[in-house]
């Protein structure tokens, strides 16, 4: 029996599974797809992400691959430029593909030893007190699978063209028509889409400047047109669609797109050759609970919004980021009480606030008169260093801080990258451990070395004596005093055990 099956080879899957490898956890990803589809759904990664990526070493491989925007026009398409000086050492959004961001994710999984399982649908689920069995078949057969035959200790023996996978727990990364949280009955409470959008990745016959020009002019009248280069002449073209399409599920064709293209900008641009075209609306749903027993949700399986802003692809990232180590430790054991639910506690209503301010975008991108007057209301706001930092903060996950209880005002909140005498601060955090980075050279996390790392360096951004960082990089305890650090360790590492005592770095 394996330890964790995550159900979706996506962003979220992908990193939730390198990151329980990264702690030794026996896992397989089970995708419906038989090969990636190449698509870029998502095109950018907000500062919180890099800062992820950061953390864990694997930055290096996404710059040379992506391109650095310190631009404005992220909140409902309003351009004013970013704030000087944001609480990170990451002040920008990284332009990257979403298909590259999940070959990269890919890649990373399997140099740790992830199994993939693709070509699969999820058909049926089952929990009990040892473990969950995943009922899986050829995608598209939708058969139903049996339990593991006798002796198969991987818990895969075939059934026909279904078969049954084993594990401790399962995770659903399975996207919004999530299969993992429809078989668990999880409510998906929310406002059904009201309009909706067209998008379509196609070539055009107009040069860059006569595209532009037209999208300018037509833009004035419609936030919601746009045309983006994605390089090698392809265009990403949006543009609101006529009413609700009866089968969402179904991609428009290129002559509905090209339709809605003359309607608004008077042109076409002679579009063709399309790589890909889809629809999207502007559902806002957020699912009642992220765990039931065994089976977590996480990513669009969780939540689902408008893309305004990008924050969706990222948001499923953070969570796997949360996810990934309180799982990890429930496997190996140590996990103190409500380690686990914390994941719930403290991403439902980090998804919640993303919910409201992607619907609060939407409205400022209607042409109505009222929300069109609101818009310029906000856009005068912005100008405001003040307002213009809380709102990007907002969409780039800067601002997050989880509820730790009182304290020191570092509490709850991620550690930004501070350079250190010999280094910097997410450079000791890629092994995916918990931190104390001591100032002091007086501390000790003496019965818990195997899960929390001793550092004794100085930096001169850090406004606290000592910090203990979870895996995830926010702030457990701040202080100086070692009986109140070892009345916190517990909470977050577990009962300590007899072990050779700490030696600080």
């Amino acid at each position: 029996m394996r330890d964790v099956i995550v159900v979706g080879a996506g962003p979220t899957g992908l990193l939730l599974a390198a990151e329980l490898r990264l702690h030794g956890v026996r896992v397989v990803v089970v995708e419906r797809e038989p090969a990636p589809t190449g698509q870029a759904r998502a095109l950018g990664l907000h500062a919180r992400s890099v800062e992820v990526l950061d953390q864990r070493g694997l930055l290096e491989r996404f710059l040379p691959l992506g391109h650095k925007y310190a631009v404005g026009g992220f909140f409902a398409g309003i351009n004013k430029p970013w704030p000087e000086r944001l609480d990170t050492a990451h002040p920008y959004v990284l332009g990257i593909p979403q298909n590259v961001t999940e070959r990269l994710l890919a890649e990373r999984a399997a140099e740790l030893g992830v199994e993939f399982r693709r070509g699969l649908d999820v058909v049926g689920l089952s929990q009990d007190a040892t473990g969950v069995s995943v009922e899986v078949a050829p995608t598209g057969a939708r058969a139903p699978g049996a339990s593991p035959a006798d002796g198969d200790p991987a818990g895969t023996a075939p059934v026909g063209d279904g078969a049954t996978l084993r594990a401790r727990y399962v995770v659903g990364c399975d996207g919004g028509r999530s299969t993992v949280r429809k078989l668990l009955g999880v409510g998906f409470p929310g406002e059904p889409a009201r309009t909706e959008t067209l998008l379509g990745e196609v070539r055009v016959a107009v040069t860059p400047e006569e595209l532009a020009a037209v999208v300018g002019e037509a833009r004035k009248s419609c936030v919601r047109f746009g045309a983006m280069p994605l390089g090698d002449g392809m265009y990403r073209l949006i543009v609101p669609a006529d009413g609700l399409a009866a089968d969402r599920s179904a991609p428009p064709t290129l002559d509905e797109l090209k339709q809605r293209v003359r309607a608004i900008a008077g042109t076409d641009f002679g579009a063709h050759s399309p790589r890909w075209l889809s629809r999207f609306g502007d559902a806002t749903r957020l699912a009642e609970r992220y765990r039931t027993g065994r089976v977590l949700l996480a990513g669009d399986a969780a939540h689902i919004h408008p893309p305004t802003g990008g924050m969706g692809l990222n948001l499923g990232l953070q969570d796997a980021f949360n996810l990934g180590w309180k799982l990890a430790a429930e496997v190996a054991g140590w996990a103190p009480d409500g380690l686990l639910d914390s994941y719930h506690a403290e991403r439902h209503p980090v998804a919640a606030a993303v919910l409201d301010n992607t619907r609060a975008q939407t409205e400022l991108l209607s042409s109505e008169p009222g929300a069109r007057a609101v818009r310029r209301l906000v856009a005068e706001l912005m100008d405001f260093d003040e307002v213009n930092r809380y709102l990007i903060e907002k969409i780039t996950a800067l601002q997050v801080r989880y509820d730790f209880g009182d304290g020191h005002p570092l509490l709850g909140r991620r550690m930004r990258d501070v350079g250190l005498e010999r280094g910097h601060l997410y450079a000791l955090l890629h092994a995916g451990r918990g931190l104390l980075l001591d100032q002091t050279g007086r501390l000790s996390v003496t019965g818990w070395a195997d899960r929390v790392d001793h550092v004794t360096d100085h930096s001169e951004e850090l406004p606290a004596p000592a910090v203990l960082l979870r895996p995830d990089g926010h702030v457990a305890w701040a202080g100086d005093d070692q009986a109140d650090l070892r009345a916190h360790l517990p909470r977050w590492f577990g009962a300590p055990v007899p072990a050779t005592a700490a030696t600080a770095v």
